[in-house]
């Protein structure tokens, strides 16, 4: 018993230390975020702010507009994720529950897209966008994003509904549902949990892109956040301060959406480790 308790102090220690060494820099960043250049000339980036320095966050904001980035990186990270979900649970209702003809030739196919690096992809993408009208365009990153996330999620969600109790499905098929309103009033409600946990990485993944987005968007007022950031990288009028205050504002907007889905995942996670 007393051994028992020794490892599982041990563990929760080992486990705080992990937990201080990955939020140490984003403490890091909120602190120099706020203080004052010459402070943290005199004083070094560790040391506490004498007093709350909001200029550089305000120079920042002005000069890369953060606030257009911000709804440009919401709309296309928003759309992709939903649209992104809706795809796959399709594609998973076909293979996973329909099981269609060639059903694993399709989820080789959606493995081996999830491998493409984005680098291969890049110039085939910017010559159909170009063919097509849509280069610099919004839409055409989120069809390229859809597809990409879809493919990822088609191949998760086929295993968990092939493994979708018939009982339910055949209780659906004799009180009269057709295939729609199986899969939209048994089907989905049932696995909501591992919806979620798609729909919150759908939405993170395809915020903190940047190479597509630097590629397809070269239009100052269409550009993501992650781009405005990168974009700003090794600028001379940037200081120590302004560069912590653009670093805080690109990732804070994802922290904010994870806190707020956070129940949603852990119950999804939960769930599907249950199961």
């Amino acid at each position: 018993m007393r051994a028992a308790t020794l490892t599982r102090s041990a563990v929760l220690a080992v486990l705080t230390l992990l937990v201080l060494a990955v939020l140490s820099p984003f403490v890091l960043v909120m602190l120099n975020a706020v203080k004052a250049p010459t402070d943290y000339a005199s004083d070094g980036p560790l040391a506490l702010p004498d007093s709350l320095y909001l200029k550089g966050l305000a120079d920042f904001w002005i000069r890369v507009d953060f606030g257009e980035k911000l709804v440009n990186s919401l709309v296309i990270s928003g759309s992709v994720a939903v649209l992104a979900l809706v795809v796959s649970i399709f594609n998973a209702y076909a293979l996973g529950i329909g099981r269609v003809r060639g059903r694993g030739a399709f989820l080789v196919f959606f493995l081996l897209a999830n491998l493409l690096p984005q680098e291969a992809l890049a110039y085939p993408l910017y010559y159909l966008s170009k063919a097509v009208g849509l280069y610099n365009t919004q839409l055409a990153l989120i069809i390229i994003f859809t597809a990409i996330q879809s493919a990822f999620g088609t191949y998760l969600l086929s295993s968990v509904y092939a493994a979708f109790p018939r009982e339910m499905l055949e209780a659906a098929a004799i009180d009269g549902a057709g295939s729609w309103r199986t899969l939209w009033r048994v089907v989905v409600p049932i696995s909501w949990s591992s919806l979620s946990v798609l729909f919150t990485f759908f939405f993170i993944w395809t915020w903190n892109e940047f190479f597509l987005p630097l590629i397809f968007l070269i239009s100052n007022d269409r550009q993501t956040v992650p781009v405005a950031l990168g974009v700003l990288q090794g600028d001379r009028l940037m200081d120590a301060t302004t560069t912590s205050a653009s670093a805080l504002l690109g990732i804070l907007p994802a922290v904010i959406f994870f806190l707020v889905f956070q129940n949603t995942l852990t119950r999804g996670v939960m769930a599907g480790a249950t199961k």
